[in-house]
């Protein structure tokens, strides 16, 4: 586990658990929809609309993130990042935030406190707080986070109500991340904008809930690539989809790297994961949100195909085949 070394910073376990949720929630914002924060046996939230979007991500060291790779306030952003992108792509808003946290006892107390930082800071983004949560001993550094939102009296966008017809598009960006990984993997920190996308991504929160009202039939978060995830959207929806290359602009960034480490940039635009762009389905007629571009239609079959042909080789990511 790569820590920050320096000999006069306390460690968890000098601080204990109470300690340090003491020192990273005292005076925070707690948000708009919380009635009660940090400091009872659980948080209390206001929802109006009577329901509650729930989601979980837990990101483990050495699998999620690096600290010799990103600092811990990069590390607490891409954990919140993730969540909230969850509750984006059901249409809702977010209300509230809860991490549970496992470390060694000697962890520095800086790493976990810069953790916790970057989490403030990204909820933050979308005006909400950290409710609650847990600390507990562990050999490895873990961080799990449940966001909670609401559907402001909307129905939620599921994955399965894609139609034949309904147009394809897309929110947000996609490759970066994995261009950023690309670069870190090799032995590189430059450039730094692909490099920070891979850190820190981000989400286009509003637009979950643009699409919404936009119509929208379907709606994913791409956090293991685009063509996978959009395989779940095919799969739950019995449908096809069918994209075209001509749609996706290549930035010239990336074609910069992928020239350099000869790699075809679309690659990482098709099945890079944790950009957490937005992918959605609108019916035809709709008028797209601002920030959706089209890259396909809904079609007969069972896969996704790109210009007519399934994609050759692996299509996003997964835990137990990838790596």
């Amino acid at each position: 586990m790569a820590h920050v070394e320096a000999s006069d910073t306390p460690s968890l376990g000098s601080l204990g658990e109470f300690g340090l949720i003491e020192r990273v929630t005292r005076d925070r914002p707690a948000g708009a929809a919380t009635l009660l924060g940090p400091g009872d046996d659980a948080a209390v939230l206001a929802q109006p609309d009577g329901r509650v979007v729930a989601c979980v991500d837990v990101l483990v060291e050495g699998v999620h993130f690096r600290l010799d790779w990103s600092r811990p306030q990069d590390v607490g952003r891409k954990a919140v990042a993730a969540n909230l992108a969850d509750v984006a792509a059901m249409g809702a808003a977010p209300t509230g935030l809860l991490c549970g946290l496992a470390a060694p006892a000697d962890t520095p107390v800086e790493v976990l406190t810069g953790i916790a930082d970057g989490m403030w800071a990204e909820a933050g983004v979308v005006d909400v707080g950290l409710v609650g949560g847990d600390v507990a001993s562990g050999p490895a550094l873990m961080i799990s986070v449940t966001a909670l939102g609401s559907l402001e009296g909307r129905a939620p966008v599921l994955r399965s109500g894609a139609r034949q017809g309904d147009r394809v598009a897309v929110c947000g960006r996609l490759g970066w991340a994995a261009a950023g990984l690309a670069v870190l993997t090799r032995g590189f920190r430059s450039p730094g904008a692909v490099v920070g996308a891979h850190r820190s991504p981000e989400p286009p929160y509003a637009a979950g809930p643009a699409a919404a009202l936009a119509g929208a039939t379907a709606m994913i978060d791409v956090s293991d690539g685009l063509l996978a995830d959009l395989a779940h959207v095919a799969r739950a929806s019995d449908v096809g989809i069918s994209l075209s290359r001509k749609a996706f602009a290549v930035p010239d960034r990336l074609v910069e790297v992928g020239s350099a480490l000869g790699v075809d940039p679309l690659e990482w635009i098709l099945t890079g994961g944790e950009d957490h762009a937005l992918a959605a389905t609108f019916p035809a007629d709709a008028t797209l949100p601002e920030g959706f571009v089209e890259i396909g239609v809904v079609a007969e079959g069972a896969d996704v195909l790109v210009d007519g042909e399934p994609y050759a080789g692996p299509t996003g990511w997964d835990h137990f085949t990838s790596g």
